[in-house]
């Protein structure tokens, strides 16, 4: 069993945004140093709780602060970039990272994200396409030699074949050949985007929030689309995120969750899932009404919460309720008490990994 984080990164916007950054880059040098193995960095543009427009830019940072840790996008917005710019600014950060980087990909973005860059929420079906359409753009320059051209629905590129002597035109590829490790990251119970992890055989990625039985659902999304490529998916490149408070003590862990898990949901996520049905989706029972889908509910059926001992045993609890997977992301919390959170990852790695060691 690996662990690793998930950045969203959730900031209370009574936080500044300078020391919001400075939080998240203390606390991704303390996974290094404790051996945390990859934390990816979200993107967003209007989301105040989510102040990461530019998570490329936090990443380059964190790379020189840090010595082992694999950073990545957590995820890079593909409907909102334009794919020539995208794919140069990741091919230079995977050269920053000397290939301690992975690419993390998403086809959707929050309906305000896509409506500053001119696109309507409403038309999913051709955000998806217009999404695919850059993927396929950016792995085709990345894997191009000589004249490039591209005349597609949504984007038309004819670039500048390179000029041996002038050594001017389109140069820029990943370190990491033929580029970077990418993951793809999917939250509705019926994501084509996971579907794609495996028919290409990326890194799944499992939205924090999803009841076991919908975890399961997804895991049987990723095999089907390995199956249509004649691969065969292999559980441990399976990242699942959860919300995990580990403390000393089970009543010390609960305490600390409600104030600071409890705030970032009552307060961010509860409000933002109200009525857009992706309350179904952190469900034991679907009978139950939204209004169940409270603090101690979450604390009790999807959140990890608890000492060492009792965290141990939830991770084991949903390692086998959905069949296995590789790596456990702990989703980032910025409580006022910063110590909080440190002593939080410490206790994942050194008391919690040991005991789910065998696992994965």
């Amino acid at each position: 069993m690996k662990f690793g984080l998930f950045m969203m990164p959730l900031h209370p916007p009574y936080r500044s945004y300078a020391d919001s950054y400075d939080r998240d880059l203390d606390l991704i040098v303390t996974a290094d140093k404790l051996g945390f193995t990859e934390a990816w960095i979200g993107e967003h543009v209007t989301e105040r709780w989510e102040n990461a427009p530019a998570p490329d830019l936090l990443i380059a940072k964190a790379l020189a602060m840090t010595e082992r840790i694999i950073l990545a996008t957590g995820v890079t917005l593909l409907a909102i970039h334009d794919p020539v710019e995208l794919a140069h600014r990741i091919a230079m950060l995977d050269h920053l990272a000397r290939g301690r980087f992975y690419w993390g990909i998403g086809a959707r973005a929050i309906p305000t994200d896509l409506q500053l860059f001119g696109l309507d929420p409403k038309e999913g079906a051709m955000i998806r396409e217009r999404s695919a359409e850059a993927l396929d753009v950016i792995l085709k320059i990345w894997e191009n030699e000589g004249k490039f051209e591209y005349h597609g629905k949504y984007f038309d590129i004819t670039a500048p074949e390179l000029d041996p002597i002038l050594e001017r035109g389109m140069y820029m590829k990943p370190f990491q050949k033929p580029h970077p490790p990418i993951g793809v990251a999917a939250t509705s119970l019926a994501s084509d985007s996971i579907r794609v992890a495996g028919q290409r055989g990326w890194i799944p990625m499992s939205s924090s929030n999803l009841a076991p039985q919908h975890l399961r659902g997804h895991w049987e999304v990723v095999a089907e689309g390995a199956a249509s490529a004649g691969r065969t998916a292999d559980r441990k490149q399976w990242h699942i995120g959860r919300d995990v408070f580990v403390a000393e003590t089970n009543e010390l862990a609960r305490e600390r969750a409600r104030a600071v898990l409890g705030r970032n949901y009552v307060e961010h996520q509860l409000p933002n899932r109200k009525g857009s049905g992706l309350l179904a989706s952190c469900k034991v029972d679907p009978n139950m009404p939204d209004e169940a889908v409270d603090v101690d509910y979450m604390m009790d059926n999807i959140w990890i919460v608890g000492d060492p001992e009792e965290c141990a045993k939830r991770i084991r609890s949903l390692y086998e309720a959905v069949g296995g997977f590789g790596t456990l992301l702990a989703i980032t919390q910025d409580p006022d008490e910063a110590q909080w959170e440190h002593d939080c990852l410490r206790l994942l790695m050194e008391e919690v990994g040991p005991r789910v060691a065998d696992l994965g």
